[in-house]
C-alpha cells in the first residue's frame, strides 16, 4: 500500500504570513502522524522557503515517521540536511526567487549539477528522490544519474481543461511509473493531488508514495487536521 507524505510547507507560510508563532509545522507534524501519515516534507531554500532550520531540527527530533527535505542540489541548507540526515532528500530546480517553485527538472539538459549532489547524499546514508515531468525517458535519466526515489509531478490532471486531456494526462503519469517500477526505483506521485484526484490512481499498485500538502491543509481548515490526514490514509488505502 502506498503511503502518505504530509508536506508542511503552507503551514510554514502560513506561520510567516501571520507573523506569529503560530500555527506550527511541528505540532502539525505530530498530528499528522498520529493521524496515519507514513512521512512528513517541507521545502528548505532560505531565499524562498519559509521554514527554518529550527523547524528542521524540531522535526528530527519529534517525528518517528520518515523525515523528507526538499531543496536545490546548490543549496547552503544542504549542510543542514547532511548533519540531520533525513530519510530522503527531494532535489528540486533552482527557480528566480520571486517565480514560481520549480517541480521538474529536465534530465536531458540538467543533468550534470546533480550527480556530485546525488553521490554525497547516498554516501552519507540518505536516500535522494529527483522531481520529473511525467515521462518514461525522465524516469530512465533520474536511473542514470543515481537516484534512489522519483516523484512524478501530477499537477496536469488539477490543470487539464477538460476531461480527455485529464485522461492523456494520466496515462503519460502511469506510463512513468510503469518504468520506474521496470528501473526498480521507488515512486512518488504529487503536485496538485486531491481528495477526488486521489482515486484516479485506483489500481495501480506500483505507487509507493503520494506526496500532498495544499488539499490537506485546506480540508483541516474544514475538519481538523487529525481528520483530513484519516481520510486520505483511508482513500489510499482503498485504492
Amino acid at each position: 500500500m502506498p503511503g502518505l507524505t504530509v508536506l508542511l510547507d503552507h503551514v510554514a507560510g502560513l506561520r510567516d504570513q501571520m507573523q506569529s508563532a503560530s500555527p506550527d509545522p511541528v505540532a502539525v507534524a505530530v498530528l499528522s502522524q498520529l493521524a496515519g501519515a507514513d512521512g512528513i516534507g517541507i521545502h528548505l531554500d532560505e531565499n524562498r522557503s519559509p521554514a527554518l532550520e529550527r523547524d528542521v531540527r524540531l522535526l528530527r527530533q519529534t517525528v518517528h515517521c520518515r523525515l523528507v527535505l526538499a531543496m536545490p542540489p546548490d543549496s547552503p541548507m544542504m549542510g543542514l540536511a547532511l548533519d540531520v540526515k533525513p530519510e530522503r532528500v527531494v532535489l528540486l530546480p533552482e527557480t528566480e526567487l520571486n517565480g514560481p517553485i520549480n517541480y521538474e527538472w529536465d534530465l536531458a539538459s540538467d543533468a550534470q549539477p546533480l550527480f556530485e549532489t546525488v553521490d554525497t547524499l547516498r554516501t552519507n546514508g540518505i536516500s535522494v528522490c529527483i522531481c520529473i515531468a511525467p515521462d518514461p525517458q525522465q524516469a530512465k535519466a533520474a536511473r542514470q544519474i543515481g537516484a534512489n526515489w522519483v516523484r512524478i509531478n501530477a499537477v496536469g490532471l488539477k490543470t487539464a481543461e477538460s476531461a480527455d486531456v485529464q485522461t492523456r494526462e494520466l496515462n503519460r503519469i502511469v506510463d512513468t511509473i510503469k518504468m520506474t517500477s521496470k528501473l526498480r526505483l521507488r515512486t512518488a506521485v504529487g503536485g496538485g493531488l486531491d481528495f477526488q484526484l486521489i482515486k484516479m490512481f485506483r489500481g495501480v499498485s506500483e505507487i509507493d508514495e503520494f506526496s500532498m500538502g495544499r488539499s490537506l491543509i485546506a480540508k483541516a481548515v474544514m475538519v481538523g487536521m487529525d481528520s483530513a490526514v484519516r481520510e486520505m490514509v483511508q482513500l489510499i488505502r482503498d485504492l
